[in-house]
């Protein structure tokens, strides 16, 4: 009996054993198996960080930490699907073979205990080498330490240098001027040839070059092109507009493109729209895209009272056909003969004028090619669209000088800021200087010093657009700018280019206040109060005999139809490559339809890939949802 207990007790020591053997087994497999998913995860995670980083520095060589963080905050929309297709040709090939080959590794050496526990922490090492050189290098080349540092200290630079428009004297002239203000998407003086100022050995706008060399653009005795330098709080259109008119950075403490979504437009600052307003200025702001968009339609109507004249503008004045969207909305070869129109009108009125206007075509990426751009810069699409438009410019410009008004008339033309387009101005020296193109035209003021080349932001711009209507500004100084006819010296004369882009970084006491009424969660309060719009759309059979596919937008909910507009993005090409915009007709039933003309495809057979977007009076897109149609032969 004792032996049988001791064989028991044997017998369950050992099953007990091989049961904890087992578990131990059953661990470590589990173990290994981790070790192993994380191993090739995180060199997988590393070749794409690594080839996501040389392709950002590849696609934007002068990129800055500014420009990537707007670019990441701005929406998807706005973004050319080349873009996106190109970086996954660049980045997603090289990481799905590395993922392959540390699989097959792995595999391959699982039986083999030392050699599997070397590729195991080679793989990690490797890792941790590739994120670790690849961080340092975007850290170093962004400058991301600097850029943290400033984001986080104050300075008084712009708190010390504003000057307050309405505590400053300006006297207007007995007879007041005109002026026309023409914006131009991304134009610089880069675009000029070498012997120019340019950085291109041909460059690809000749006439928009002598314009600026006939006219005032602050080169003094030399011919080179002359621009203003863009500066943090600029750098996009809506901030653009707002610097050169105001005088100041547009910085928020939102997203760049979301002053759509407020009540008001930093209503504690005087800019040049208030100024001309109550001097009596009849004020137009035409743009062939939605003026909503960043807030652009609540600026010039809250500064200045501007009669807003866009693309639902145009559209219900039956201008342009309903359901046309090309591009960003119409041509700029409309948008010029809308503005002679408008100029007509204005200038048969009593009261001085200001038509402000801004073009689009030469928008990245690549522009839009319309039907008066030619080849002569072959398969460049860019330089195409951007002689196109300095044709189209020139043209316009002529056609004023041509007409009665043009004599107490001054006409300012600005690029907005430096393009964002990837590749256009890869083959420029780095040590080019990019600066945006400005030429003040038939001004009614001298410069002071004729041979001096002044160095200048396009904060200059304001201060310098009153001046060249014949306005004394007492002390030549407005905002942030100063008036470049005269000799007082500017703040980057005074502080030097990279002093002033760095103390514009950093807080301020003065942005804060002129800011504090800005409501940052304005821009989601309708989602978090499950107030969004909802809709259910449909896509309807083909109709052969209109050539129509109908869409129609039903059930909708959380929106006012009376304030809104819904638009339709319709394309067949798996890229988007064809994507076109229509807008939707409100029905009597609060409905709405939208007719796809399928000829505007070629009468293309197959699927139709099919998005609807509520747009509401704020200017805040809304997805309501998507569908697809069929076109069958």
């Amino acid at each position: 009996m004792k032996k049988n207990s001791v064989l028991r007790e044997t017998a369950q020591a050992e099953g007990s054993e091989a049961e904890k053997n087992v578990s131990t087994g059953k661990i470590r497999k589990i173990l290994t198996a981790v070790t192993a998913v994380l191993s090739v995860f995180f060199i997988v995670l590393s070749v794409l960080w690594a080839a996501s980083i040389t392709w950002m520095f590849k696609t934007w060589n002068h990129l800055t930490m500014d420009e990537l963080v707007y670019q990441l905050q701005a929406p998807m929309d706005g973004t050319n699907r080349n873009v996106i297709l190109d970086y996954i040709k660049s980045c997603i090939p090289v990481t799905v073979i590395v993922l392959i080959a540390a699989v097959i590794l792995l595999f391959w050496a699982r039986k083999k205990k030392i050699i599997y526990r070397i590729a195991v922490v080679l793989l990690f090492a490797g890792a941790a080498g590739i994120i670790s050189y690849y961080t340092v290098m975007a850290w170093n080349r962004l400058d991301i330490g600097n850029y943290t540092a400033n984001k986080s200290t104050y300075s008084d630079f712009i708190d010390v240098n504003y000057v307050d428009p309405a505590d400053t004297e300006l006297t207007f002239p007995e007879t007041k001027r005109n002026l026309i203000y023409i914006f131009l998407e991304s134009m610089e003086t880069t675009y000029t040839d070498v012997e120019d100022g340019g950085g291109f050995e041909e460059g690809c706008i000749p006439l928009l070059t002598e314009l600026a060399q006939e006219n005032e653009d602050f080169s003094g005795n030399d011919p080179a092109l002359n621009g203003g330098y863009p500066m943090p709080g600029t750098t996009w259109t809506a901030g653009a507009l707002f610097a050169q008119t105001s005088g100041l950075p547009l910085s928020i403490p939102i997203e760049d493109n979301s002053m759509d979504t407020q009540e008001s437009f930093f209503p504690g600052i005087v800019t040049l729209g208030d100024i001309l307003e109550q001097q009596g200025y009849e004020q137009v702001f035409m743009i062939g895209s939605e003026a909503e968009f960043g807030g652009r339609k609540l600026y010039f109507t809250e500064h200045g009272n501007y009669d807003i004249e866009d693309y639902p503008y145009f559209v219900d004045a039956g201008k342009i056909e309903k359901g046309r969207w090309v591009w960003w909305g119409f041509e700029d070869l409309y948008l010029f003969e809308f503005a002679k129109e408008k100029l007509t009108e204005l200038s048969q009125g009593d009261e001085p004028f200001n038509l402000t206007m801004l073009t689009v075509d030469t928008h990245f990426e690549d522009g839009y090619t319309c039907s008066e751009c030619g080849d002569e810069f072959g398969d460049n699409t860019y330089a195409n669209v951007m002689a196109c438009s300095d044709r189209q410019v020139t043209e316009f410009v002529k056609w004023i000088q041509q007409q009665d008004f043009y004599e107490n008339t001054t006409i300012v033309i600005s690029g907005d800021h430096l393009t964002m387009d990837s590749d256009f101005c890869e083959d420029v020296d780095s040590d080019y200087t990019r600066r945006v193109y400005t030429t003040y035209i038939n001004a009614d003021a001298e410069v002071e010093d004729p041979a001096m080349t002044r160095s200048y932001t396009t904060f200059d711009n304001f201060p310098t657009t009153l001046a060249s209507l014949g306005v004394k500004i007492e002390g030549d100084r407005l905002g942030l700018g100063t008036n470049l006819f005269s000799d007082t010296l500017t703040l980057e004369e005074t502080y030097g280019i990279d002093r002033m882009s760095e103390e514009l970084q950093k807080k301020s006491e003065l942005m804060e206040e002129l800011t504090s009424t800005i409501n940052e969660n304005a821009s989601e309060l309708l989602i978090r109060e499950g107030r969004a719009p909802t809709a259910t759309v449909t896509a309807q059979p083909y109709s052969y005999l209109e050539g129509w596919l109908p869409v129609r937008i039903t059930e909708l909910a959380n929106a006012d139809t009376a304030t809104s507009t819904v638009n339709i993005a319709v394309w067949t090409e798996e890229d988007r490559s064809d994507q076109q915009w229509m807008q939707a007709e409100l029905q009597a039933d609060g409905t709405y339809l939208c007719n796809i003309n399928v000829a505007n495809f070629g009468f293309k057979t197959g699927q139709y890939n099919i998005e609807a977007y509520l747009i509401d009076n704020t200017g805040t897109q809304y997805l309501l949802g998507s569908a697809a149609g069929y076109v069958e032969e």
